[in-house]
């Protein structure tokens, strides 16, 4: 195994009370070959002064937030108001590779240890169990001698069915040593205008103590959870969202005001009785963090009219602006945790307040947030996302979101007066910039397959292979759907571009000889070859 190491941070420190920010070296492992690689993207400029770090870390405690959409993770129960999630086509086993691909992707974080607060989205709101609370210790202690495959497995059973899904994944998480969180889940509770049940939960993962916690109820859209912790000593908001979807959508826009009125209404009181509260808040807005400018029919925009978040970072100084939107501290064409339609989407977000800035309490490290990107891992030969799939005995894949993060510290200096120095701060330029995904620039030479690399007599459709980039040789099979017969196998060719698609229907007829790249796919049972760009096509 090579260790790739990927600065989260920074480690400098002009004097107590003059510092910038203050961070840690964090490792991967990734599998052997690999080469060193950072995990998201990340700004460094500096020198690592050790004889600075050491003394700093008496009065600092870093720890890790993760915000993580994991994709419809439900539960074995076999009751689900998703109809992909019936036993039908959800199994088990399919619940086991859910959590475990979860579990490997926190392990990556803190040299296998896992973040110290994770945000969870999208995990199933449980409607058979009949505990108000699970106790989720006692939960691990009873399945202490077990693993969570042979739970799922042949010692599966009324009781493990009847666990909620979250007490699935604390397990996977614990038989792989990232222990000691205690489990908060967002509860399903409703708006006055709100009449059915939502099917999914926001769910925390802290190891920080719990003070108090609150699911606010919002417009047609999953609980906002306010979960309060103490980190040494220090209070800590955070925030747990899955607002309504569509974010491109006028009509469904309305209730994302409505579901940002409700935490800002929240943050109002809070900001009431101390300015420089600290608050991170996380998750799935289901909204651009430019969605004023990258939308403009849209009068008001939840995100940035009604909730406030925005990208001049000095700004949170003043007594205007009390939100920062950490995506704003990326390079314009590297924000993105999500891809549609040819386009990186920033639904997933980190907001955090002024209070985290200042010289007192918790305090965000500058330039540290970033994209969990895992070569080999959750993005697949193109970098985009790998996400779920239900294909196979057991499913496979991750998320159609990459998990986004950010690192802290706490500080004791009780200087609330002061702020922190800043590298590079951003502004909000109130560009609408739109960050699309450039095929044309891959190394396909480099990155793709050749049939020489499938032994002689096998087929290519293999499932481990899914996802990859292969350079395709072949004769074009009769039919009106466009297809290329390959070692007697016959596959789908497909472009999400129209135009690119009716060019080579048009171009190719029965017995042509095409020579192209094309990315291995599975959709409802039938094989293809996806042509992301025109220049894939020779």
């Amino acid at each position: 195994m090579l260790v790739a190491k990927a600065w989260v941070g920074q480690a400098w420190l002009k004097s107590r009370n003059d510092m910038a920010a203050r961070g840690a070296w964090m490792e991967f492992l990734l599998p052997a070959g690999e080469k060193r690689t950072q995990i998201g993207v990340h700004r460094f400029s500096g020198i690592l002064l050790i004889g600075l770090l050491l003394p700093m870390l008496a009065s600092a405690r870093p720890f890790i937030v993760l915000v993580y959409n994991a994709e419809n993770l439900f539960d074995a129960d076999s009751q689900a108001k998703f109809e992909d999630y019936q036993p039908a086509r959800y199994s088990r086993q399919h619940v086991l590779t859910k959590v475990k691909n979860t579990a490997e992707i926190v392990s990556r974080f803190e040299n296998g240890r896992g973040p110290d607060v994770i945000l969870f989205q999208e995990l199933e709101m449980d409607i058979s169990n009949s505990e108000e609370v699970p106790n989720y210790d006692a939960i691990l202690s009873r399945y202490s001698r077990v693993t969570i495959d042979e739970m799922l497995g042949d010692k599966f059973d009324e009781d493990v069915a009847d666990l909620p899904s979250e007490a699935l994944l604390l397990k996977a998480m614990a038989d792989r040593g990232l222990t000691g969180y205690n489990v908060v889940r967002g509860e399903d509770v409703r708006s006055e205008e709100t009449k059915r049940g939502m099917a999914q939960k926001c769910v925390v993962f802290t190891r920080f103590p719990v003070r108090k916690a609150i699911s606010h109820p919002t417009f047609n859209a999953r609980a906002i959870q306010e979960v309060q912790v103490m980190v040494d000593g220090e209070l800590l908001y955070l925030f747990n969202n899955h607002w309504k979807s569509g974010a491109s959508s006028l009509k469904t826009e309305p209730t994302r005001v409505k579901n940002a009125q409700t935490l800002r209404t929240r943050l109002d009181e809070i900001f009431k009785d101390d300015p420089h509260a600290d608050v991170i808040i996380g998750g799935d807005f289901n909204s651009q963090y430019n969605q004023k400018v990258r939308y403009p029919k849209m009068k008001p925009t939840g995100l940035n009219d009604i909730l406030g978040s925005q990208g001049n970072e000095l700004a949170i100084r003043g007594k205007n602006r009390d939100l920062y939107n950490l995506w704003f501290e990326l390079p314009a064409e590297e924000r993105g945790s999500d891809t549609y339609q040819g386009e990186w989407g920033t639904l997933m977000q980190v907001i955090i307040s002024r209070g985290l800035y200042d010289q007192n309490g918790v305090q965000y490290v500058d330039n540290s947030f970033g994209v969990a990107k895992i070569p080999g891992l959750n993005i697949d030969d193109t970098g985009l996302p790998i996400r779920w799939s239900f294909s196979g005995a057991g499913g496979r894949g991750f998320s159609d979101h990459l998990p986004i993060f950010a690192k802290f510290i706490t500080l004791n200096d009780d200087r609330p007066d002061r702020y922190i120095s800043l590298r590079n701060p951003s502004k909000d330029t109130g560009l609408a910039s739109v960050n699309k995904i450039d095929y044309g620039k891959l190394d396909l030479e480099k990155i793709a397959m050749t049939m020489d690399q499938i032994p002689e007599g096998s087929s290519l459709r293999q499932e481990a292979l899914i996802g990859k980039i292969v350079r395709v040789e072949g004769k074009v099979a009769a039919g009106s759907r466009l297809k290329v017969v390959l070692r007697n196998d016959v596959y789908d060719i497909w472009s999400f571009d129209s135009k690119l698609r009716k060019k080579l229907r048009n171009d190719y007829e029965k017995d042509d000889t095409m020579r192209f790249y094309g990315e291995l796919g599975l959709y409802k049972g039938r094989w293809q070859f996806i042509v992301r760009d025109a220049s894939w096509v020779k």
